[in-house]
């Protein structure tokens, strides 16, 4: 008897599975964006249907080689649509990440900053020598080149919920770093070629090729928010012409000057002269000034941030961004809302096993992440069912109150903790974040997926 009430409750999770991922499919419109990503395969096997099986493997746990297989088609024919070199999995996730934002667009107040967020992640395959343009990567928190990729992941926020909406698996252009095989094709005619080559260009660049690829897609945005790596006048100008505000944290680089009173100054240089001066510190951060930064001859106004730990005069951090209207208090909680992209990639490690991939092509690869990010948005999804209140039939359209945006006092909280990154791990802090974010979900969602060992 025990044994077939675990097998009756097996099968009822399994259908409750299902149900949930065909309720999303049929909310995004997946089966009407399959020509829309050039999904070209002549057989009764829809791209829908194919994704949908593969974020059941995802909650499942399974990897593809030892997943259940549909009964409409074999495992063989799932890894085959990944392979596809033709399908635009870029183009995909932007359209579902689109749809979704436009749902969400009644219950978002007009008054809040949308904001792109840009960040990086190790995508490691020690074991994979074999794997299409597999590098030597360097990974930054241990110091060290790993085997594997370098995930380039744009996200989308409005302060409560943050969603995948476009991705690079970046590779290398040195051939002293290229361990696995050279690319099947480079031809810029075709959506492979393109993809490739992108892998291999320089990773700023492709950033504001995906930020582009965004907006032409429907993502609404006005704010760019990313971290040291990313900041530099060049990124700032590149944004500008798209129309989009950079916010980010300047490097204390003695390369970089900017004009402040008629003069040049790095980074260093100006704080020392702000603390040089009469200028009173503040209560939630040291010193904020505008100034003139330069590329290829172009001029722009900058306006920056001195944060500081408290009880501290050398560790700061310097926040920047061409919106100069923003107070130094919402540059800081902006900015603060970096760290849901950290969220994202610890939950799609950790759960729905984005760096577990054993496929060996490029083109699966960018498959499976595509994959994997529209299984996040599920969650996400349900996640922002389960906090909003609002979701009981016509008040969700009645009581139109946004979620309340992150506190200034928790985004300066964030970059205590960013300080403190110099010194320690912050492992405990993100797994707190993670955990958080585990139980604001749906009961059904936390019994599908469980943790990675």
């Amino acid at each position: 008897m025990p044994v077939t009430m675990k097998s009756i409750e097996q099968i009822d999770q399994q259908n409750e599975t299902k149900s949930l991922i065909s309720s999303f499919t049929n909310l995004i419109g997946l089966a009407k964006l399959a020509k829309k990503v050039n999904f070209k395969r002549k057989s009764s096997i829809s791209l829908s249907m194919i994704i949908s099986w593969l974020m059941s493997v995802h909650f499942a746990r399974h990897s593809l080689y030892r997943a259940n297989k549909d009964d409409n088609f074999s495992i063989r024919t799932a890894r085959n649509v990944l392979n596809d070199g033709r399908i635009n999995w870029q183009k995909l996730l932007c359209l579902v990440a689109a749809k979704l934002i436009s749902i969400l667009k009644p219950v978002i107040d007009k008054r809040r900053r949308l904001a792109f967020i840009v960040d990086d992640t190790l995508m490691s395959r020690a074991f994979s020598k074999k794997t299409e343009l597999l590098a030597k990567v360097y990974d930054h928190d241990k110091h060290e080149f790993l085997t594997g990729y370098r995930g380039l992941t744009l996200g989308w926020s409005d302060g409560n919920t943050f969603l995948p909406v476009n991705f690079a698996l970046m590779s290398t252009k040195k051939k002293s770093n290229l361990i696995g095989s050279k690319p099947i094709t480079t031809d810029e005619r075709s959506i492979a070629g393109r993809r490739r080559l992108q892998a291999k260009r320089q990773m700023n660049d492709v950033t504001v090729e995906l930020i582009n690829q965004a907006l032409k897609s429907g993502v609404p945005a006005k704010y760019v928010l990313f971290d040291s790596w990313f900041t530099s006048p060049r990124m700032f100008w590149l944004l500008k012409q798209l129309g989009l505000d950079g916010l980010g944290m300047i490097k204390k680089s003695s390369k970089v000057y900017y004009s402040y009173r008629h003069r040049l100054y790095d980074i260093k240089g100006l704080y020392d002269h702000l603390a040089a001066s009469k200028i009173c510190k503040k209560n939630h951060y040291l010193y904020s000034s505008v100034v003139i930064a330069q590329y290829q001859g172009h001029e722009f106004p900058l306006k920056v941030v001195f944060v500081s730990k408290r009880g501290s005069k050398s560790n700061y951090l310097v926040l920047a961004t061409t919106k100069i209207a923003l107070t130094p208090q919402q540059i800081i909680q902006m900015y603060g809302r970096r760290w849901e992209i950290e969220t994202y990639f610890k939950t799609a490690k950790q759960y729905l096993g984005l760096n577990k991939s054993q496929i060996q092509s490029y083109d699966g690869q960018c498959g499976y992440i595509a994959c994997t990010a529209i299984t996040y948005d599920l969650l996400a999804w349900q996640e922002r069912q389960n906090t909003d209140d609002k979701t009981m039939g016509d008040l969700f359209f009645i009581m139109n109150e946004s979620l309340p945006e992150m506190k200034f006092i928790d985004a300066l909280v964030y970059l205590i903790t960013e300080l403190k990154q110099i010194e320690s791990d912050t492992k405990d802090e993100i797994n707190e974040v993670l955990t958080n974010f585990m139980v604001n979900l749906p009961t059904l969602i936390q019994k599908l997926i469980k943790p990675i060992v």
